[in-house]
């Protein structure tokens, strides 16, 4: 299966993990997003995060497991 790459431009230094997910078009609420987190779907720089509130910055790499799709921040 080929890997969907997603790149997402940011204005500000971090964007928080469950707000990435919503701002890419993944999930549709950021309950959604805290749930997929919370239950260990989401990679950040390959490996298993937790925190919904994690500061994602320019350059790190979020995947997510069933979609199989990788999130590329960019400034």
């Amino acid at each position: 299966m080929i890997m969907k790459n997603i790149e997402v431009k940011i204005k500000t230094e971090f964007i928080k993990l469950d707000s990435l997910l919503k701002f890419a078009g993944l999930v549709k609420s950021g309950a959604d997003g805290k749930l997929i987190i919370q239950e260990g779907r989401i990679k950040v720089n390959g490996e298993i995060c937790f925190m919904r509130g994690k500061k994602i910055r320019e350059g790190d790499k979020v995947q997510i497991d069933e979609i199989n799709s990788e999130i590329t921040v960019k400034r």
